[in-house]
């Protein structure tokens, strides 16, 4: 009987670590994902983010409205780690990890750079922990884009950050100091 009992229990632990392991890896409806950018010098900028998508919905001025902070993605907050000091739109980041926040308007977005790391995302709350706010240009892609996406493209000795959903790029440049 109790070689019975060891047995079931066996299985049953054996069906809760597998359906355990298999819930785990469900994918999620905005997948994380990550942009690099190598600069001069060795400095290298990692931005990790969860990238929503569209679904037919109205984005900016919609399910993003327009003037108020923005986690800049999904999920957690949108992470952004330099090995080295930078210059982000004229102002200086130093070496560390930091937040991004970002303000949509229709014609500029800002770019909320904030010391307070490991939020969750929204509500903002953050202000006093902000470093710095920049302005980004904003233009319109030729066709809609489904998934929100944070890239980097090299530019002389530094790198453009692009912001890109739907319609819209919000791009700032970045250089090393």
């Amino acid at each position: 009987m109790q070689k019975k009992i060891a047995f079931v229990t066996f299985l049953f632990l054996v069906a809760t670590t597998a359906f355990a392991q298999m819930s785990a890896k469900k994918p999620r409806p905005s997948p994380p994902e990550k942009a690099t950018c190598d600069l001069a010098g060795g400095t290298t900028i990692t931005t990790d983010y969860s990238s929503p998508r569209m679904k037919g919905r109205k984005i900016f001025g919609g399910l993003v409205p327009y003037g108020e902070v923005w986690r800049t993605g999904a999920n957690e907050a949108t992470t952004f780690v330099t090995t080295s000091e930078v210059e982000i739109g004229g102002k200086t980041v130093p070496a560390g990890s930091y937040t991004l926040f970002t303000v949509p308007e229709p014609n500029k977005w800002t770019l909320i750079i904030n010391k307070k790391t490991g939020e969750w995302g929204i509500p903002y709350k953050y202000e006093s922990d902000e470093l710095a706010r920049v302005d980004m240009k904003v233009s319109k892609v030729s066709s809609p884009l489904e998934d929100f996406t944070i890239s980097y493209h090299k530019s002389g000795n530094g790198c453009v950050l692009h912001m890109e959903w739907d319609t819209t790029r919000a791009s700032v440049d970045i250089s090393a100091k």
